[in-house]
């Protein structure tokens, strides 16, 4: 049924109006508090620009200085706010040809399930299908909450987080991007979809999750979790994939990677002079690049593009860069600068207020919840996702590693104006929905006309949903097929115009309509009880479980799994049409955690059932290996090494590893990664974690690290690495 409502609402973004006044490289960044600049209602802005057509690789000139943001394409510069829209589209196309690779569009259909405790995001595309869930802990108090996703379960203090009143989305990216593959193999949800051989590296994969769980969040009704005001952090390689996906969404208001080093928020170009991990090093350690990236890393002066303009693609939002001068390796040094260059594009917005860098702490150990850091931390979530604040942003930089954005442009910021349109265009004529589906519809509606003089740029489309209202889609056209509709769903629709400006007209009188029903059957089973786990070995448990019961009938069972014995993200790993499953191919002596969840063949699913947790057996390993350690950085208190490749020696496959080494007297282990790390006096044992134990002869792993801590000015190292 469709019928039309004769009222109209008016929205307004938020903006920036002031400029941040003065930067001062180991002080702060002061002028003129700015409001938080609203994050958008899409994934991208810029969608409809007219892009020109992009460089050729081997076209491309030497550039040993930071391109310059504001320059065109076509060689002209952006003279007013207006046209950063479009410039920034221009950017993320150079950075999805030459760095990262493609972001895909919304798929097809993304659906998906908000709870107290749990987001759960099911994806089809094409033909091809794939799922994965997050896990939700909310703060105390009624709701909606804004929330905040943590990459890994290692981001910003999630204690502080919560504090501050948002919730904590725990989010597992190798759910959806996998380590330990090869390019031409990668693995995951976003690999399922679009191939295991796309281009697209890790870290943009790692956003695309991001990108579909907000989806479901705007499906979802807003009494949990608000669609408006989501945030992202990550530290290390998630620091990384916090920084890109916070770049290429902007739907996200408020964006903190936290030493991201080498592949992250430092400038390719200052990476190979500050001795910081080499770009062949973070290319060949893990697919986090896309694969076009490989022809850049000897060559870095060459890109039409640097991590400065990343950080511009996030303006005029939220970001907050945290970041650890006393490790080299990080490259704090070339942070620092991509941090000054991307500020210059926020002041030149109006919106110099709105970033953070801060990199002047005492604490040098790697990815440490650090005190200095909390303040600034609650006082970004109250600004950018609460909207109760107005904390100026700043720039404190540490002198152990200052860099100068001086010596690295040649380029200056210019006065952006308004473009004198302060009209905005007229009212859109009432929509009017056709061809409605399960998961779709198609919208038209009488043109607007431009007021001011700076033309008619396009429409925004709205779901008026109470609090916040997601927006659906954008059209430089006065119709559009809205997709990714949820079944069975009423949906009360409003379209707002834009003009060059960015003056948005007041809201059309919304249309209604209800996507048609997926089989007629709205009710789920009942949640499987009793589930159990027996016979479990050293790579394989058996799990059974109580009948769910449906109105209509159960089609069978999904199965969910976790690693590690808390933290971590269920993901789904197989089904069953009876109420038994045996799980295979895991590693040995690993904690798992598992839950189910029935499906009717309208496919709506139930609650999970209990979660039961089982610990596989050790391994008997059927191989040889060897451990070649590298010291990747070193300093007068500490150090980091990566035994960068463990590798096969033997006959036969190995289906799990372990690596012993001993601390000199006096040396501290203080963390790891790529690893499950126990210590014994000064002994140390690394053993595999789920991704990186399999490997056949021959083969190898890489990125399995550790640092440590040492007496000032001991310059010892472990030794007796060993393998087995």
């Amino acid at each position: 049924m469709i019928t039309s409502l004769a009222r109209s609402k008016i929205r307004s973004r938020v903006v920036a109006l002031a400029m941040a006044a003065t930067l001062s490289v180991a002080g702060v960044m002061t002028g003129a508090t700015t409001q938080a600049a609203a994050a958008a209602g899409v994934e991208n802005e810029g969608a409809d620009c007219a892009v020109p057509g992009l460089p050729d690789a081997g076209s491309l000139p030497t550039n040993a200085r930071l391109p310059d943001p504001f320059r065109k394409l076509d060689g002209t510069r952006i003279s007013a706010r207006s046209e950063w829209r479009c410039r920034r589209e221009e950017i993320k196309r150079l950075a999805e040809k030459f760095v990262y690779g493609e972001k895909p569009a919304k798929p097809s259909s993304v659906t998906g399930t908000v709870s107290r405790t749990g987001i759960t995001v099911n994806v089809n595309h094409n033909g091809k299908s794939a799922a994965f869930s997050a896990s939700v802990s909310l703060p105390s108090g009624p709701g909606p909450f804004p929330a905040v996703v943590v990459l890994g379960g290692f981001g910003a203090d999630m204690a502080a987080i919560q504090a501050a009143g948002a919730a904590v989305i725990s989010y597992d990216p190798y759910a959806v991007g996998r380590e330990g593959t090869p390019r031409n193999n990668k693995q995951g949800a976003f690999y399922s979809i679009y191939g295991s051989s796309s281009s697209t590296g890790l870290l943009l994969a790692w956003g695309w999750g991001v990108s579909r769980i907000i989806d479901v969040i705007e499906q979802s009704d807003g009494g949990i979790l608000r669609a408006d005001a989501t945030g992202v952090t990550g530290c290390s390689r998630f620091g990384k994939g916090a920084f890109v996906t916070g770049a290429f969404d902007q739907r996200i208001a408020l964006t903190m990677p936290i030493e991201s080093g080498s592949a992250g928020v430092p400038i390719f170009r200052g990476i190979p002079g500050e001795g910081a991990q080499s770009l062949s090093s973070a290319y060949g350690e893990q697919p986090w690049l896309g694969d076009a990236f490989g022809s850049f890393t000897s060559s870095p002066t060459r890109l039409p593009v640097d991590t400065h303009e990343m950080v511009a693609m996030v303006a005029p939002r939220g970001l907050f860069i945290m970041d650890n001068p006393h490790i080299t390796n990080l490259g704090p040094r070339s942070a620092s600068v991509a941090a000054l260059g991307g500020a210059e594009v926020y002041k030149a917005l109006g919106a110099g207020d709105n970033i953070t860098y801060w990199s002047d702490i005492q604490d040098g150990n790697h990815c440490a919840n650090r005190p200095e850091w909390r303040t600034p931390l609650q006082q970004s979530i109250q600004k950018f996702l609460l909207k109760t604040g107005n904390a100026s942003g700043a720039m404190r930089i540490s002198s152990r590693a200052s860099g100068n954005l001086s010596e690295w442009r040649d380029w200056q910021t210019p006065a952006l104006g308004d473009s004198g349109d302060t009209t905005p265009p007229s009212t859109p004529g009432t929509p009017t929905a056709s061809n409605v589906t399960t998961t779709s519809a198609a919208l038209t509606w009488a043109a607007s006309t431009d007021q001011g003089g700076s033309g008619l740029a396009g429409y925004n489309v709205y779901r008026e949903q109470g609090a916040t209202d997601p927006q659906l889609g954008q059209s430089t056209t006065n119709s559009i097929t809205l997709t990714g509709l949820s079944p069975s769903t009423r949906y009360q629709v409003y379209v707002q115009a834009r003009d060059g400006a960015g003056n948005l007209s007041g809201g059309s009188p919304p249309v209604t309509f209800t996507t048609a029903a997926t089989g007629g059957d709205t009710s789920p089973p009942t949640a499987p009880a009793g589930l159990a786990a027996l016979g479990t070995t050293s790579t394989g448990t058996n799990l059974s479980w109580t009948a769910s019961t449906d109105d209509v009938g159960v089609a069978g069972y999904d199965l969910l799994r976790a690693t590690g014995a808390s933290g971590g993200t269920f993901t789904q790993v197989g089904t069953s049409a009876t109420t038994s499953f045996g799980d295979t191919g895991l590693t040995p002596s690993t904690t798992y955690r598992y839950q189910v969840r029935a499906r009717d063949a309208a496919g709506n699913t139930s609650p999970v059932s209990n979660t039961v947790q089982v610990t596989t057996q050790p391994g008997t390993p059927t191989g040889a290996c060897t451990a070649a350690p590298t010291v990747q950085t070193q300093w007068a208190t500490g150090y980091v090494v990566q035994p960068r490749t463990i590798t096969n020696t033997g006959t036969s496959t190995i289906t799990g590893w372990t690596v012993t080494f001993t601390l000199p007297p006096g040396h501290t282990l203080t963390g790891s990664w790529n690893g499950t790390a126990t210590v014994s006096g000064q002994s140390v044992t690394i053993r595999n974690v789920a991704h990186n134990g399999t490997l056949a002869p021959g083969a190898a792993t890489t990125g399995v690290g550790f640092q440590a801590s040492r007496p000032n000015g001991n310059t010892a190292l472990p030794s007796g690495y060993t393998c087995a």
